[in-house]
């Protein structure tokens, strides 16, 4: 039976010229249990170590609902101050757009005060990839458009992208965009498939734009599944988790991995050995009987 294609050692990123490693490590959590620097230096290297070297994070991550706006952009920044020889070493990814207590802002205004807070923060002169967090209704895409083309031309920014836009906002922005987006940063995971058949994988392939999978792992229900679909999901992936000597976890990373356009599954642990683990995802080889098996048991009926 024929297998599936292994991921390549790294991806690009869309159409630029940046290359990464297939898979990234997301810091949402990097500033919670009072962690200090040293103790987010050990995570950076952690994923740095195990040839991770694609890093997401966000102004809105370390957030509590009251406080904490920027906290894992800081934390971050502090580590990068401590060895400044990190920052060659990385991919580094950060989004914003979200104006806490408003929900979303991509005014002119507010999107150029982001991105300049957000390099403050991380103590960098550019970031190589900043993304739109979630999508302003109110904000237009050509205004929008032109607050991040100046972001590129200014060298603040190498490569754009969007988180959680719909298909048509994608389009709309891209549309009025000189320098195109090179990612998008939908949730997918195997209990989350949406963008397996609403088109959103079909646009980015079409694009050129490389998603990046935020909880990978369905918000961690993979790991205690309770429903009876999470139940099968999590019996089709251990299937070839045990047949391949690797986790469940892994197992779904390489099942998003599998996919033709390249989904960059973005590990949210900040256990050095979790991060670490993902790497093995590499390595995980699937058939197509398989793959479609956990999508069967995700959507809970058989295949037409």
């Amino acid at each position: 039976m024929s297998e599936l294609p292994l991921p390549p050692a790294t991806r690009r990123l869309g159409n630029s010229d940046i290359e990464v490693s297939p898979i990234a490590w997301g810091m949402w959590r990097l500033a919670e249990d009072g962690r200090t620097a040293a103790d987010a230096a050990r995570l950076v290297h952690a994923a740095l170590d195990a040839g991770i070297t694609f890093l997401d994070t966000a102004d809105i991550y370390g957030f509590d609902g009251k406080s904490g706006f920027g906290d894992a952009e800081a934390l971050l920044g502090e580590v990068l101050a401590g060895d400044a020889s990190l920052r060659d070493k990385m991919v580094l990814a950060t989004k914003g757009g979200i104006l806490p207590p408003l929900p979303y802002d991509q005014s002119a205004d507010y999107l150029r005060e982001a991105i300049d807070n957000s390099l403050s923060r991380l103590k960098v002169d550019s970031v190589d990839l900043w993304q739109i967090h979630r999508p302003d209704i109110l904000a237009h895409p050509q205004e929008t458009a032109r607050v991040l083309d100046d972001a590129v031309a200014s060298g603040k920014v190498k490569a754009l992208g969007v988180s959680n836009f719909t298909i048509a906002q994608t389009a709309a922005l891209q549309h009025f965009l000189g320098h195109k987006l090179a990612t998008t940063q939908p949730e997918i995971s195997p209990l989350r498939i949406d963008c397996f058949e609403n088109g959103e994988l079909d646009q980015a392939m079409m694009l050129g734009l490389t998603p990046m999978a935020w909880s990978p792992l369905g918000g961690g229900r993979l790991a205690a599944p309770e429903t009876a679909r999470d139940k099968a999901v999590a019996a089709a992936l251990d299937a070839v988790a045990e047949a391949q000597g690797v986790s469940r976890t892994v197992a779904a990373y390489s099942w998003l991995m599998a996919h033709p356009a390249g989904i960059i599954p973005i590990i949210g642990s900040q256990n050095p050995a979790r991060i670490a683990e993902g790497a093995q995802a590499l390595t995980v080889r699937w058939t197509r009987t398989e793959w479609y098996a956990v999508l069967v048991a995700a959507r809970g009926v058989p295949l037409p």
